[in-house]
């Protein structure tokens, strides 16, 4: 009917706007977390540290090398694969795949996806 207040896309179903792909990106973000935490202590502990192995600790000219840092640096980067790998393909199901089936266009979903970054640079910033 013309005019009406709702705007349907294909199929006759009515579409939204950008509150339910926002929401559920602001929702995918707190488990994102996880491996936006782990990139983040790779970037600003692990890289910066001028050794990269367990014979490198005791060697002068290594001042900055901690045995800690080189013991969680293997379980943080598999645990960043398996977790951000998990968090890639369900942000991909999410924003991409579904919204297809659905007949819809991917775009609104795609355009908020950067939402999923907002609950960590809110932690992040708080802490």
């Amino acid at each position: 009917m013309a005019g009406s207040a709702v705007d349907t896309g294909r199929g006759g179903r009515p579409r939204g706007g950008l509150w339910v792909p926002g929401l559920v990106n602001l929702v995918l973000g707190i488990p994102a977390m996880v491996p936006l935490d782990l990139a983040w202590w790779l970037l600003t502990e692990y890289l910066p540290m001028d050794c990269r192995s367990m014979e490198d600790v005791g060697r002068p000219g290594h001042p900055d090398c901690e045995y800690t840092t080189l013991d969680y640096a293997g379980p943080a980067m598999f645990m960043l694969a398996v977790s951000g790998l998990f968090m890639l393909v369900v942000i991909l199901l999410v924003d991409v795949v579904l919204p297809l089936r659905r007949g819809d266009r991917p775009g609104r979903w795609l355009g908020t996806a950067v939402l999923v970054l907002a609950p960590y640079t809110v932690l992040a910033a708080l802490g």
